[in-house]
C-alpha cells in the first residue's frame, strides 16, 4: 500500500502516521492488489476529531470511510473497521460475479457472515430531465431550491457533464469528469 496523509486542521505526528499505516495494512489480506493507493485525511473539528480514509483500488473501485470521534485514534479504528466491511462486501460481489472463474483467488479472506449478506441494491426509479449551461454556484442555488443533496447539470465554463453535492460538514463539492 501507498500511503498519503494529509492533516486538514491537525498536525499528523509521527507516532500516530506508524500507527496509522500499521492498523491500514492489515487491510493487505483482503486485497489482492500491489501498490495500492490510500488517501488518509485527518482533521480536527471543535467537538471531535475526523479519519477519512479512501483506498483506490485497480479495477476502478473506492472503498472510503470517514469517522469522528473524540480521540483520533478511536476515529481512525472505527474508519478501518468500516473498511474492512466494505472489502468482505466487495470481495463477496466478486465471488458472486467470478463463480467458478480461477483468475480471482480469495484464499486468504474469511467467508462473509450469512447476516452480513445484503441483496444487491436494485435501479428502481428513473428520471429524466433536461440540463442547461450553468456555473457550479448557480447549479448549487438550483440544488438548494430543490432541496436535494445533489445536483446534475452542464458546466458552462468546461462545456462538461458536473454534480455539485452538499458535504456533511455543510460545504459543497465538485465532481468533474476525467477520462
Amino acid at each position: 500500500m501507498k500511503f498519503t496523509f494529509v492533516g486538514d486542521h491537525f498536525t499528523i505526528s509521527d507516532r500516530l502516521q506508524e500507527e496509522a499505516e500499521l492498523k491500514l495494512s492489515r487491510l493487505d489480506t483482503y486485497i489482492n492488489e500491489d501498490n495500492v493507493n490510500v488517501r488518509v485525511v485527518l482533521s480536527e473539528n471543535p467537538n471531535s476529531k475526523a479519519a477519512e480514509v479512501t483506498i483506490f483500488l485497480k479495477d476502478g473501485v473506492v472503498l472510503r470511510a470517514e469517522e469522528a470521534e473524540e480521540d483520533i485514534y478511536t476515529a481512525l479504528d472505527r474508519a478501518v473497521d468500516a473498511l474492512k466491511s466494505q472489502l468482505r462486501k466487495h470481495k463477496t460481489k466478486l465471488m458472486n460475479r467470478y463463480q467458478g472463474s480461477e483468475t480471482i483467488r480469495f484464499d486468504n479472506i474469511d467467508d462473509i457472515e450469512e447476516d452480513e449478506k445484503d441483496e444487491d441494491p436494485k435501479i428502481v426509479k428513473t428520471k429524466s430531465f433536461a440540463i442547461k449551461p450553468m456555473h457550479p454556484e448557480e447549479a448549487t442555488l438550483q440544488m438548494e431550491l430543490v432541496g436535494h443533496d445533489f445536483f446534475v447539470f452542464l458546466n458552462g465554463e468546461t462545456g462538461e457533464v458536473n454534480v455539485v453535492y452538499k458535504r456533511k460538514d455543510g460545504n459543497y463539492g465538485l465532481i468533474e469528469p476525467t477520462f
